[in-house]
């Protein structure tokens, strides 16, 4: 198989792709910006508004990054993950909310003009630009849909090694790429037809299947391959085919570490984790969280005051909730949360949190869709229980039953909890033992892979998740 032929088909060049759609989406909405702008102005043009408008230029940089700021806070440069109705939906209403208060800053400001027929020009050429790059933007995610579609072609995967692991795989990988289809190479038959073109055989058959055009092979195995196969699959990448293994693919491409594919001896040494092994990095993130913390703590003291009345008036109990949780190595400390359910609401004892739980109060929901209950988790960072950024701490009694049916669940506690993390913005709200499975291997990845690049991504997340409503 050529390389070039490979390319066409694979995965990679599926991430690539996508990869290259978001730059190109951000530089067409550049030309819509300054387009739109322009055209916006030549319809309302005058020679008092042209000086007023020379005075505003600050001010229209800021609407413009505002702008693509919310572009991306509502996922608009991945369409391919959105369907056309709901990206055109999110489009308008995050122009609309920003020209609106763009409106309001400039008709109330001191820079604004104060001539009347000034500031209907300069409202009326918000509503155009509105408008125009509204269209535009809607436009261009509906080409860019269309493109990547077909652009989208079913991939062949060979998958080859042990029966579960094998199994587990084309099960994850089907949920993101459900036309895709797969060869399984493996001792023992997989009931898994619906997934693949079928199951060849064991490793022996190998030689046989190697001949034909494969996107990439994933190893899924944690046995040592004897030679003769090794040998063969590094002819198959000599000849251009990708060649995985297992938990290579799930960090490059999942960007998470499932527990279930580690040995006890891969955490026996900490070189590999960079946020355990490294006290440089670890000092450089308590410096960040005692600064962040109290910047937040200053900037977000009106919103903590008007939670307190808000509670107040909607159910008799204390305003802060305390609860224990289990910190660095295990250690258990006292966390803090403004009261989202009802008083005595666990009288019958620890419960898992559940969607539209009728233990929380009116109040209690908004406050948990917008994440404030956890502000005053702000404290927990200052005493240094806590980190800003962090896998989330759980309850002792929780903990307890899931490392028993978890491999490696405590691991997590090598590091700080946080009051967001990897998995709180990678994975939705979950209530069971499945889910803990899942966010815990995005915990992990976060401990093998901290950098402050990585801990910027999860800052732009958390916003990302908290002004969609995607709290629980």
């Amino acid at each position: 198989m050529s390389i070039s032929t490979f390319f066409s088909q694979s995965f990679v060049k599926s991430l690539i792709s996508r990869r290259y759609l978001a730059i190109a989406l951000f530089a067409g909405d550049l030309i819509g910006l300054v387009a739109s702008f322009y055209l916006s102005r030549g319809l309302c043009s005058g020679q008092r508004f042209e000086r007023s408008l020379e005075q505003l230029n600050p001010v229209i940089c800021v609407v413009a990054l505002s702008i693509l700021a919310g572009l991306y806070f509502v996922d608009a440069y991945r369409p391919e993950v959105k369907k056309g109705v709901s990206i055109s939906l999110q489009i308008l209403a995050s122009n609309s909310t920003i020209a609106v208060l763009s409106a309001a800053y400039v008709y109330l400001s001191e820079t604004g003009a104060t001539d009347l027929l000034v500031d209907r020009r300069l409202l009326l050429l918000l509503a155009f630009f509105t408008l125009w790059f509204t269209l535009w933007g809607i436009v261009l995610r509906w080409a860019a849909i269309v493109w990547f579609q077909s652009q989208s072609q079913p991939s062949r995967w060979l998958v080859l090694g042990d029966k579960d692991h094998a199994h587990q795989f084309v099960r994850d990988f089907s949920k993101l790429n459900p036309h895709d289809r797969f060869v399984i190479l493996a001792e023992e038959s997989l009931p898994i037809e619906q997934y693949s073109l079928q199951c060849g055989g064991g490793l022996s058959s190998l030689s046989t299947w190697r001949s034909q055009s494969w996107s990439g092979a994933i190893v899924a195995t944690q046995s040592k391959l004897a030679e003769p196969h090794a040998r063969q699959l590094i002819r198959l990448r000599l000849q251009g085919m990708a060649v995985y293994g297992l938990l290579d693919f799930y960090e490059a491409f999942y960007r998470k570490l499932p527990s279930y594919l580690l040995r006890d001896s891969y955490f026996i040494s900490t070189s590999s984790y960079k946020l355990v092994s490294d006290q440089i990095q670890q000092n450089i993130k308590r410096i960040i969280d005692i600064f962040a913390a109290t910047i937040l703590m200053i900037l977000l003291s009106p919103v903590m005051l008007l939670t307190v009345l808000a509670i107040r008036l909607d159910s008799p109990g204390s305003v802060l909730y305390s609860q224990t949780r289990s910190g660095l190595n295990c250690t258990p400390f006292r966390v803090y949360k403004f009261r989202s359910m009802y008083q005595d609401a666990e009288k019958r004892g620890v419960q898992w949190a559940q969607e539209r739980d009728p233990r929380i109060t009116r109040v209690g929901r908004w406050l948990r869709l917008l994440r404030i209950d956890e502000l005053p988790q702000i404290w927990n960072v200052l005493r240094g229980e806590m980190s800003l950024i962090g896998p989330r701490p759980e309850r002792p009694e929780f903990d307890t039953q899931l490392a028993q049916v978890i491999p490696h669940y405590n691991v997590r506690y090598l590091v700080k909890p946080g009051i967001t993390g990897w998995a709180q913005v990678m994975y939705p709200y979950g209530a069971s033992v499945e889910d803990a499975s899942e966010k815990l291997s995005y915990d992990l990845y976060y401990i093998k892979n901290y950098s402050l690049w990585l801990e910027l991504a999860i800052v732009l997340k958390t916003i990302r998740v908290v002004l969609l409503g995607k709290g629980r």
